[in-house]
């Protein structure tokens, strides 16, 4: 009877790993879907656990709570949409700036275009960047920031100017500006709105070129007149 209960014990309690990292991805599925639905402030740890089908204390034991779950749901968010891995794969092998700026479009615009874009994925993405939550602030200095200064060093290479220069940083934005509009907005509206305007799979090479040859030409015309104040 006693060695029953330890076997017992052991099939509760001595999950293989596999098992706990299917749970695990179950959370974070469930996870996103809640906050993309009603926020982080309006989501419960019980409501969670009981659409991803797993024990009412598994966020605290697999995440620590639901601060946690939500690093990591925006932490997996953002690795789906700006995969670091994924664009320096594509860049790589890459001789000059344009051709690694097409590049890791390309990979961001397929993104938004493919399946993942009728997923969680850009709602938690865009309710984070209207309202940031503690979660965001706390990684900006582990993630945001250090992509920024990469950032940086690319469109300073594009401008053949330094990378502190404030043209520089306006240059940013301007390529980072239509990213974000399109995780952003109301795909429903947009389209209503720009009928023309198609986000399918099948339209993201052309997406691509336009991205490309706009920020191309703002950012040369930019860095010319800059160079003339110099």
């Amino acid at each position: 009877m006693k060695q029953r209960r330890v076997f017992r014990g052991r099939l509760r309690w001595g999950k293989p790993e596999q098992d706990r990292q299917s749970t695990q991805l179950q959370l974070l599925e469930a996870a996103g879907q809640e906050f993309a639905e009603k926020g982080f402030d309006r989501t419960t740890a019980k409501e969670i656990c009981e659409r991803a089908g797993t024990n009412t204390a598994a966020v605290n034991y697999y995440f620590g709570g639901i601060e946690g779950l939500q690093a990591a749901v925006l932490e997996e968010a953002r690795n789906r949409l700006f995969s670091v891995d994924a664009i320096s794969a594509a860049v790589a092998g890459k001789k000059d700036a344009k051709t690694k700026l097409e590049a890791a479009l390309t990979v961001v615009v397929r993104a938004l275009t493919g399946p993942l874009s009728s997923s969680w994925v850009l709602r938690v993405l865009g309710r984070e960047m209207v309202a940031p939550s503690l979660s965001m602030a706390d990684m900006k200095d582990k993630v945001i920031l250090p992509r920024a200064r990469l950032l940086q060093q690319f469109i300073g290479e594009l401008m053949k100017l330094p990378e502190d220069h404030p043209a520089v940083a306006r240059g940013c934005i301007s390529v980072m500006a239509p990213i974000c509009m399109l995780i952003v907005a109301d795909r429903r509206h947009l389209t209503r709105a720009l009928p023309a305007f198609a986000l399918k799979p099948d339209e993201a090479p052309a997406l691509v070129r336009h991205m490309l040859q706009y920020a191309l030409a703002g950012l040369e015309a930019v860095a010319r007149e800059a160079r003339k104040e110099a």
